[in-house]
């Protein structure tokens, strides 16, 4: 049975090799801003997002195998505003000046297809993160880094950024895009 892990994100492909020792990267090709909000809640915005990525890239696998293929998809919030990927450097400035000295949410949404039992699982991690305060110098610094680029909420929690992570309540791994032990849980 073939794996696919349906996301060209470093982060997730390295998560990934903690459950599969062999799998495949196929991302999906979804344009994330195809799909709306509307009135959905934060979290069920994003099990949609990951659940229309997955959809997508199941579309272009061969139809007689079997298969397991994961997605998944990544949002920043903070007062229920959501911080997608930054567009631009002063973008990037603009969430990081608002994350700072702040509490926000972090929900990725996952959606597993496992072609032998014809559905799909989807379902979602919080982990709340807490940022100590950054001055203008200290966000210009962090963005000099270069770090922010194709991230949700223009950090990394692994990287540069880590020094002005004060705490987090939840899952580290979620903040990274890939709740590691619940996808393990919904595989069992």
């Amino acid at each position: 049975m073939k794996i696919y892990l349906a996301s060209k994100s470093p982060r997730r492909k390295e998560l990934m090799g903690f459950l599969f020792d062999e799998f495949e990267v196929f991302p999906s090709l979804f344009d994330e801003d195809d799909l709306k909000r509307g009135n959905l809640m934060i979290y069920e915005f994003v099990m949609n997002l990951a659940e229309e990525k997955a959809k997508e890239a199941v579309k272009r696998l061969p139809l007689n195998e079997e298969f397991i293929l994961i997605s998944c998809d990544t949002l920043v919030c903070i007062n229920d505003e959501i911080f997608g990927k930054p567009k631009s450097k002063e973008d990037a400035f603009n969430m990081l000046n608002a994350l700072q000295g702040a509490c926000h949410e972090v929900y990725t949404g996952v959606c597993i297809i496992k072609s032998f039992e014809g559905k799909a699982i989807k379902f979602y991690e919080k982990t709340d993160v807490y940022f100590d305060n950054m001055s203008f110098l200290e966000i210009e610094e962090y963005l000099s880094t270069g770090e922010y680029m194709d991230k949700a909420g223009a950090y990394g929690i692994q990287g540069y950024a880590s020094k002005y992570i004060a705490r987090i309540s939840g899952c580290y791994y979620n903040v990274m895009g890939f709740p590691v032990n619940k996808i393990y849980g919904y595989l069992k």
